[in-house]
């Protein structure tokens, strides 16, 4: 009796990564084994990246804040020191947003504080 091997799922197997592949330079884009490492290595940077994403927004953040208590006459430390002695609980995500879009309520929010 032949052997069972389902050549019809492993090509449905293979064939799922070469499309999703697609588009890349050389061998990557169609040897199933160089293909198979490029497809792996990219998932790899992409679960990687979501949680860089987080640091960097972070960061970006802080800097938008930072910007906006210095035009007000206050360090980023100050500012985030006082706020948690006060316990005014706002995120930096919001802070730095009012600190671009909305001058005003950042400076009443450093004039609270101070």
């Amino acid at each position: 009796m032949p052997r069972s091997v389902n050549a019809v799922a492993s090509r449905a197997r293979r064939k799922k990564i070469l499309n999703r592949i697609k588009g890349s330079f050389g061998a990557r884009g169609n040897v199933w084994t160089v293909a198979k490492n490029n497809w792996e290595k990219g998932q790899t940077y992409a679960y990687r990246d979501r949680r860089d994403k987080k640091a960097n927004f972070r960061s970006l953040w802080i800097q938008r804040i930072n910007a906006g208590a210095r035009l007000n006459g206050m360090s980023y430390s100050e500012l985030m020191g006082k706020l948690h002695k006060k316990d005014i609980r706002l995120s930096r995500k919001v802070l730095a947003d009012l600190a671009m879009n909305n001058p005003e309520a950042f400076k009443e929010i450093v004039n609270t504080v101070k």
